[in-house]
Formats: structure tokens, C-alpha cells, sequence
């Protein structure tokens, strides 16, 4: 479908609650949302192109057809929705890397050598479930103490089929496995060491704690204290692992607290775990920053994601930001669990200060898996993004013009390569045959020289750079354009636009479109960056080039005016016209006698 025929199907869909599901031209789902009003909802997405952000417009660009399917309520459309992004997976919906969600410790116990594993999800096989616990991390942790506290096997052989077949590992020879796959071995051995497992499992730490202590006490009677010493060491395991166990149940927590953070390169998703008002776990995700979406939209999808389906739930929910479809989740959240989930937003009290302990998570986990590189790397893939570049903008040079008056008007050009500074290709460029200021004419020059450099094959100017930024509004561009097309040049050319206090605003073209900066902090402190730094080029640059021209002046003739009085005689008359003119009463005011009455002689010598 065209373009235009998509609008128009958008515009007769009915003002009713549903899902609608985007597809391209191979007929995959990219995209799944629901709405209140299907109508509304749907024609947004092709209305005004250049106000959605770039994932979206990027979205919009590769549909081909969509189909919609009405709901009684937003209730069921919500429920719908969950349903079909966990079938399809879309490419610009949020989604976390797995079903992650309160993890369980599965028991096969049909099998004559039973063994513990990991799952998502109960399910209806005869085996034994525990749990849900917080963290998946966690509960592989949980699982590797129980199997060093009850020495059970931890390797990948096969019983009964592999026992007898080769020599105990070292597991069994560091004293962390019994060696179960020893011929000597009595199977007995290994249920009763699986029966313990269980028990612990359930909670039952005081009383296999007390019958290995009774354990240990005979064995130390009969004179068994190699026997002895091993209970010892497992009944101090078994407790550590007591402790482990009451943290990773977060699961039965009655807070969860969400965090999220937005990174340059990767986002994070942090639910912490609160039980009786203690931190007992923490569970988080690692994305890649979900494009420019807004953080509710980012949130009320994880959430849906990570709770959705779960047979036990907290009490209450803490969220970082409200969601628009807070009712309908809390709704879901509830039926699914069995008993009323609470959604809360908080603004501030012990509440909210739970959220910025959650964020601050979020932003530590990110910081730790961001590489300066990466960030570097997902800020400059945005800023293309953003002015329409493929592939990102590898070297971007800017330019700024400095003067003051007609006197010793200069341009810098800074080189940024790969998002950093490249200092040794700053350019600097002293104004010719300029009369009076004119930032216009003085860009021209400067470009042209720049350009002409490269034609003339000056490696110093050399190579081209991947985009211009000049520090100024649509005029300054447009002066780059013309130049550009002297020399059969296309370079993309981007105006630096600041605001009424000095501060980067944002960027815009030749043609005057302004593209909003400030909505993806990465990208506008990049700019920020590269303007401050131009203008910081170009203003030492000016202030050498005036040291210059002040030391060769007749100030410097005069016996007893050095450095710091020359600079106070010209901060007080601005100018060697004016000191000249000035009394000797002015002229000791302001560097006292001797020195006042020097430069007074000086200029007005005595016939």
C-alpha cells in the first residue's frame, strides 16, 4: 500500500478500543500497539512525519499494510497485545532479551538420579517446583551453594549410564562432590543427599542443621573425626546457605521497586525486592536504549513483559513514572495473581525514595557494561539518525568567526573524529583584506581557503570532512552552500543555533528546518561540546593575535612600563589613541606617579 492509502485506510478505522498490528512488505509484524480509539491512534503514525522521533519515523517508513482487531475494552486490548508481542517479537516494540520474570528450581523426580535445573515457567511433568525466586542470578547462586553444602554433583555426566566409566573429576577430589559416579557408590547415597536438598528448599534449615549436629557428635564419639569435621563443614555451609535462601525469595516480596534508566548505547530495567521493608534481591535487564520513545511508554512495556503471566506477584509496584494504562495493567497484574496488585507512582516521602535508589541501580549497571567507545560510537548513530546521514557523520568539522572591530578578525576550524577531538587538524585563519566586521563574508574566505587547500593537495587540509557545523543560524549555512558548490562540493552543511543566553539550541539547514537537539541528551551535549569548543578556538586565537599586536606597540618603547601596567593603561583607555589624549592627572590615577608621568613625557615631548 502507498503511502496515501494507508492514511486513508487509518482514517476509517472505527473510534473503538483495540490492537492494530504493522507489517512490511515480507509481511512481518515490525510493530504491535494497542489504543483506545483505534481511529485516532492509527492516524498519527501518518500524519505529521517530522514530529515523530526517528524510531518511529524509521517504523512508518517500513510499513506496508496493517490490520486491526477491535476490543470490547482497553482491558482486552491490553491482554491482546501482550499476547501477540510474545508471539511475534516485533522489531520496534521494547523487549527484553528473554521471558525473564521470577525464575523456579526445577526437580525431575521421575528420574532414578534426580537433578536440579532453572525454569521460566511450572509446568504440568510430575516434577518438583520451588519458588518463583527474584533473581535469575541469584538462584543459580542459591543452586551452586546447595550443591557444595550437600556435595552433589555438579558435572555433566549422565547416571547411572556413566558410572564406572572414568575417574572422579576434581570436584570430587577438592571435596566439592561426593563422587557419585564411583562403582562404590550406593545410589541410597544420593536420594538421601536429594531428600536434604528438598527439605532445605522448603525451609526446613533447623531441623536437617540439628540432625547433622546429632550427626557430628557420634561421629566425634566413635572416635570418626575425619566424619566429624566433614558434618561440621557441611552444617556451617547449610546455614550460609539458610541466609542465601531467605534473599533470593524476593519473590514473596511485598514491594517491588522499578527503576530504569535511558543510556547512551544500552538502557537498563531494575525491579529491586523488598520484604518486610528489606532489600532481599534485585533483578535487571540490559537493552539497547530503546530509541527516543518516552521513559512511560519504555516502562509500561517492560513491566508488561516482566510480570505478565506470573502466578506470583507483589502487593505493590512502585514505578518510576506514571503510565497511561496504569488501571488496565493493575487489572491484569491482579487477575493473573489471584489477589489485588497495587501500581503506585510515588512523588516524593520514603517512596520515592525507593525509585531513586531503583534508578540509581539502573544507571550503575549501565555505566559498568557502556564502553566510552560504545557510547561514543550510539551518540554519533543518533546525531546521523537525526540529520539524515548514512553511515554517521566519522568526521565532523566546525567553524566559528572571532573579532572585534575591523582589527584582527580570525576563524578556527575544529576537527571532531569518531565523536572526540582531533586536535592536530585545528586550522587557524587570520581575515584578509577585511575593512570591517561581516561574519558572512569572513565565513566565505574562510571556507574557500579551506577548500582550495585541499584542491591544491595540502595534507593538512586533507581529508574532507564527513559534515560542516558552523556556528550560527540559517545564513551562515547557506554561505557554506555556495562555497561548496564553487569547488562541485556536497558536504552537509548544519547551522549551530544558540539561544538568548549563549547556550546550544539546537541545529539547522540551509533550507531553515530546525532539528530539536534537546530531546536526546547524548546528541546535544555532543554539539554542545563542538560549538563550545569552536568558540573556545577561535577566542584564544583572537586574544594572541591582540597580545601581538599590543606588544609591538609604542607602549613598550616607554622606559618603565612593563607587561602588567601596559595592560592596565589599556584596560583603563582601551586604546594607544586615547592614552596619548589622556591628562597626566588620568594617566597617574591610573598607574601612579612615576609611571603616569613616563608615558605623559613620552607623547608629549618638551621642545
Amino acid at each position: 500500500m502507498t503511502f496515501d492509502e494507508l492514511k486513508e485506510k487509518a482514517h476509517a478505522l472505527p473510534l473503538k478500543p483495540g490492537v492494530y498490528i504493522m507489517q512490511d512488505a515480507k509481511n512481518e509484524v515490525i510493530y504491535v500497539g494497542k489504543a483506545k480509539a483505534l481511529k485516532n491512534r492509527v492516524s498519527q503514525y501518518f500524519a505529521n512525519l517530522s514530529s515523530h522521533t526517528e524510531k518511529t519515523r524509521a517504523m512508518v517508513h517500513s510499513i506496508d499494510h496493517f490490520d486491526v482487531i477491535v476490543a470490547d475494552s482497553e482491558f482486552e486490548a491490553l491482554i491482546l497485545e501482550n499476547s501477540l508481542i510474545k508471539r511475534h517479537q516485533p522489531h520496534y516494540n521494547i523487549l527484553l532479551k528473554d521471558d525473564k520474570g521470577y525464575p523456579y528450581i526445577r526437580l525431575d523426580v521421575k528420574s532414578e538420579y534426580p537433578r536440579f535445573s532453572l525454569t521460566n515457567k511450572m509446568a504440568d511433568d510430575g516434577a518438583r517446583y520451588f519458588g518463583p525466586y527474584g533473581s535469575r542470578t541469584e538462584t543459580w547462586a542459591l543452586l551452586t551453594a546447595l550443591r557444595s553444602a550437600l556435595r552433589l554433583p555438579s558435572c555433566h555426566k549422565k547416571f547411572p549410564r556413566d558410572i564406572g566409566k572414568e575417574r572422579p573429576c576434581l570436584n570430587y577430589h577438592m571435596g566439592l562432590c561426593d563422587g557419585y559416579c564411583r562403582p562404590e557408590m550406593d545410589p541410597q547415597r544420593h536420594r538421601e543427599a536429594m531428600e536434604q536438598a528438598v527439605r532445605l528448599l522448603e525451609g526446613q534449615f533447623k531441623e536437617v542443621q540439628a540432625e547433622l549436629t546429632a550427626e557430628m557428635e557420634q561421629a566425634a564419639e566413635d572416635l570418626r573425626f575425619e566424619k566429624a569435621a566433614e558434618l561440621r563443614d557441611r552444617a556451617k555451609a547449610i546455614e550460609l546457605l539458610g541466609k542465601r535462601q531467605k534473599v533470593v525469595a524476593g519473590a514473596l516480596a511485598d514491594t517491588d521497586v522499578v527503576g530504569f534508566h535511558r543510556g547512551e548505547a544500552k538502557s537498563c530495567f531494575v525491579v529491586l525486592h523488598f520484604v518486610d521493608g528489606d532489600l532481599c534481591a534485585k533483578d535487571w535487564d540490559l537493552m539497547e536504549t530503546p530509541m527516543e520513545g518516552a521513559d512511560a511508554e519504555a516502562v509500561s512495556a517492560l513491566v508488561r513483559q516482566y510480570y505478565g503471566g506470573r502466578s506470583r506477584l507483589p502487593k505493590q509496584i512502585l514505578l518510576p513514572c506514571e503510565l497511561e494504562d496504569e488501571i488496565p495493567l493493575a487489572r491484569l497484574l491482579s487477575e493473573d495473581c489471584g489477589h489485588r496488585v497495587e501500581l503506585v507512582t510515588p512523588q516524593r516521602g520514603a517512596k520515592m525514595d525507593l525509585i531513586r535508589l531503583a534508578n540509581k541501580n539502573a544507571v550503575e549497571e549501565v555505566e559498568r557494561a557502556t564502553t566510552k567507545a560504545e557510547r561514543q560510537s550510539k551518540t554519533l548513530e543518533l546525531l546521523g539518525t537525526m540529520l539524515g546521514l548514512d553511515p554517521p557523520p566519522a568526521r565532523i568539522e566546525s567553524y566559528d568567526i572571532s573579532n572585534q572591530g575591523a582589527d584582527d578578525i580570525v576563524a578556527s576550524m575544529v576537527v571532531y573524529q569518531d565523536g572526540r577531538p582531533l586536535k592536530r587538524d585545528y586550522r587557524k585563519f587570520k581575515l584578509k583584506d577585511m575593512t570591517s566586521p561581516d561574519d558572512y563574508a569572513s565565513m566565505d574566505q574562510v571556507l574557500t581557503r579551506r577548500f582550495q587547500h585541499y584542491m591544491d593537495g595540502d595534507e593538512k587540509f586533507s581529508p574532507l570532512p564527513t559534515v560542516l557545523f558552523i556556528d550560527g543560524g540559517v545564513e551562515h549555512a547557506r554561505v557554506a552552500v555556495a562555497v561548496e558548490e564553487r569547488f562541485g562540493l556536497s558536504i552537509p552543511v548544519f547551522g549551530m543555533v544558540k539561544d538568548d543566553r549563549h547556550r546550544t539550541r539546537a541545529l539547522v539547514t540551509p533550507d531553515g528546518a530546525e532539528i530539536g537537539i534537546q530531546r536526546i541528551p547524548a546528541v546535544f551535549a555532543l554539539v554542545g561540546q563542538i560549538q563550545e569548543e569552536t568558540h573556545r578556538f577561535a577566542i584564544t586565537f583572537h586574544r594572541q593575535q591582540q597580545n601581538k599586536r599590543v606588544k609591538g606597540s609604542q607602549l613598550d618603547k616607554i622606559p618603565g612600563i612593563g607587561e602588567k601596567r601596559r595592560a592596565q593603561l589599556l584596560k583603563t583607555f582601551r586604546s594607544v589613541k586615547n592614552i596619548k589624549a589622556a591628562s597626566l592627572d588620568e594617566l597617574t590615577h591610573a598607574v601612579g606617579k612615576a609611571a603616569g608621568k613616563a608615558v605623559y613625557d613620552y607623547f608629549h615631548p618638551k621642545t
